[in-house]
């Protein structure tokens, strides 16, 4: 299956915020103090214009199959940037949508000279949690910064190297 990937465009707010909590929906994951009732799943559009942050899009036949990105979370350690709003629908998974998704962030975040990157999760997420640890992700003893998601209680950090 092809796919593509770009960057958010406003009219991308509902598809997205749809397929966010729609994840959540399969999971069964809890909602309060995570994205799902954060407010600002409605505009990430808006909210991705903040600076040094960027959110890719990911296609198959023009249809949103995922998303992930990079955010200056604030209270994050110095060159640290967040890896955020990493969701595939069911369908699109296992077809290295997610690798690629990680793929364009890692670089983004080294070429914009960030050396960590860090990633919120949850336990309903395990299978996304053993591909955060493929990738070089390891897990933390409490969270970093204020991402507002007090519902997340798992943390990781991966150390970017700028050869990859």
């Amino acid at each position: 299956m092809n796919f593509t990937l770009r960057p958010i465009e406003k009219r991308d707010n509902a598809a997205l915020a749809q397929l966010i909590r729609g994840v959540f929906e399969e999971h069964d994951a809890p909602t309060e103090g995570t994205v799902y009732t954060d407010p600002t799943t409605d505009d990430l559009f808006g909210l991705f214009k903040e600076a040094s942050s960027h959110l890719w899009v990911a296609l198959v036949d023009d249809q949103i199959v995922g998303c992930c990105g990079i955010y200056p979370t604030a209270g994050l350690p110095e060159q640290c940037i967040e890896l955020v709003k990493f969701y595939i629908t069911k369908n699109a998974r296992g077809l290295g949508i997610g690798k690629a998704l990680m793929g364009a962030c890692t670089e983004m975040a080294i070429a914009s000279g960030y050396t960590q990157m860090y990633i919120e999760s949850l336990p309903v997420f395990s299978k996304a949690v053993r591909i955060y640890e493929q990738q070089g992700f390891f897990i933390l003893d409490k969270p970093l910064g204020q991402t507002g998601h007090s519902g997340c209680n798992i943390w990781m950090l991966k150390n970017l190297d700028p050869k990859e």
